[in-house]
């Protein structure tokens, strides 16, 4: 089981081997922070993604991190589901967008990670539920990775990951 850290900041400026992106199923940069991903990383980024698009929610890719910042490798791409009320299967498919960062992140060799929150943004899913889902999906998943840094962009994202992991 890694150590599961919480911050409160920019995931593109965290010193890990791979960060994921919340994207949407095109791999072409979205909102959020999936803009943010893709300002930085530059315009290959999206030239790289659209090539394994479409992707499934619940599923994960990963490209090369090209502009982004060393140590950072890898970006990892992950498609979170859209809040319909819980009743769509929601949470196996926020659940699942965790277990693949995790595979595909063992597939690469990556040790340190960071995440943001997947779908509580323009997504609409409630981040409290999101949060529990986070990080017992992280604990309940083996993996080679030694560290998941769990990235909230507000404070209030923050103190309910922090309550979870603690």
């Amino acid at each position: 089981m890694p150590v599961i850290e919480v911050v409160l900041g920019d995931l593109v400026a965290q010193r890990v081997d791979a960060i994921v992106t919340a994207a949407n199923e095109s791999l072409l940069g979205g909102g959020g922070v999936d803009r943010a991903v893709h300002a930085a990383a530059g315009p290959r980024l999206a030239e790289a993604g659209s090539a394994l698009a479409p992707l499934d929610p619940g599923d994960a890719v990963a490209t090369p991190a090209f502009r982004l910042d060393p140590p950072v490798r890898h970006v990892i791409h992950t498609v979170g589901p859209v809040w319909e009320g819980g009743g769509y299967d929601e949470a196996a498919v926020l659940a699942s967008c965790y277990r693949r960062c995790l595979e595909v992140a063992d597939a690469l060799g990556v040790r340190t990670l960071a995440i943001p929150a997947i779908s509580t943004g323009v997504y609409g899913y409630p981040p409290e539920e999101a949060a529990r889902i986070a990080v017992s999906t992280l604990r309940a998943t083996r993996t080679g990775v030694e560290l998941v840094r769990l990235v909230a962009f507000d404070e209030g994202s923050r103190d309910l990951l922090t309550r979870e992991v603690s």
